[in-house]
């Protein structure tokens, strides 16, 4: 059982309400990249669910951004942000294996997505730095969703 597991708390509900409306369905921390540009998100976040939200919300903009570079940043001394991180890598690399298999093309789906291959070393970089520092279970969790992403892509790389 989770938090998102029914019945929920009222914030959680509005939270998830929040990221359909903004989001089109992803979860709350995507929405400083899908929110309406004329909403003062930091406002309307801080409003809703405080400001240690509106701080996370934009560690993980910044973690999001990092990947980009050529050494993206791996924050492990801020606990709510490496357990915000941690959950959102294990939705995502989940997600990607999943749409890897349905696609029917696994070499094709990450053929197209060289940019998340060579991410996978800092992934792996990621999840080490946080085993110990987050729950056991998430960290397991953390593991088996890059594992899996891992082995799919190395099967659609044969």
């Amino acid at each position: 059982m989770t938090v998102l597991t029914p019945p929920r708390h009222p914030l959680v509900n509005r939270a998830l309400a929040d990221a359909r409306t903004w989001c089109a369905g992803c979860l709350l921390h995507d929405a400083p990249e899908f929110a309406p540009r004329e909403l003062d998100l930091d406002h309307v976040l801080a409003d809703r669910y405080g400001s240690e939200v509106v701080r996370i919300v934009r560690a993980l903009q910044a973690e999001h951004h990092a990947l980009d570079t050529d050494h993206p940043i791996i924050p492990v001394d801020d606990l709510p942000v490496l357990l915000a991180s941690s959950a959102d890598k294990i939705v995502a690399f989940s997600s990607l294996v999943r749409r890897a298999r349905r696609s029917g093309d696994v070499a094709g789906f990450f053929g197209c997505r060289r940019a998340l291959l060579r991410l996978l070393p800092h992934f792996h970089d990621f999840a080490r730095a946080a085993s110990g520092r987050i729950p056991t279970s998430l960290s397991a969790r953390l593991g088996d969703a890059l594992n899996a992403l891992t082995a799919a892509a190395a099967e659609g790389g044969r």
